[in-house]
């Protein structure tokens, strides 16, 4: 197993999720590779933490990838949440991404956790999705 597709992996979903209209305009560009510092309005898309595991097998090194990618809001309810969750599905189930090292053999919806946080202010989706990698 290597950990070695890792970055790249990262890159290619966040260059997917930068570069889609429908996307862009639910958040109007607020997509994130970290929680932005200090206090935070409106909707914003940031990517989460990740968990792999070794899948090399006889053609060659291997690893699976699970990596959270969250909707935050302070928008009343959850419905403007689902339709960026919705969104950011879209984008990235079965996407074909180009990896610039390794492979991407797929990449697939794993689950989604949707909660107020804080004191209830804010709406947290957290969508977590799994990718096969090769290289």
């Amino acid at each position: 197993m290597s950990y070695a597709v890792s970055a790249a992996l990262q890159a290619a979903v966040y260059q997917a999720l930068v570069a889609d209209p429908a996307l862009d305009a639910l958040v109007g560009g607020a997509i994130h590779d970290a929680v932005p510092p200090g206090p935070v309005s409106g909707t914003y898309v940031s990517l989460g933490p990740e968990d792999a595991v070794d899948a090399s097998d006889k053609s060659g090194p291997g690893a699976v990838h699970e990596f959270v990618v969250s909707v935050i809001t302070d928008a009343a309810g959850f419905q403007s949440a689902k339709e960026v969750a919705a969104a950011i599905c879209d984008v990235l189930i079965d996407a074909p991404l180009v990896l610039s090292r390794g492979a991407l053999v797929g990449l697939w919806f794993l689950k989604a956790k949707a909660r107020r946080v804080e004191t209830g202010e804010s709406r947290r989706i957290d969508l977590t999705f799994r990718a096969r990698v090769e290289g």
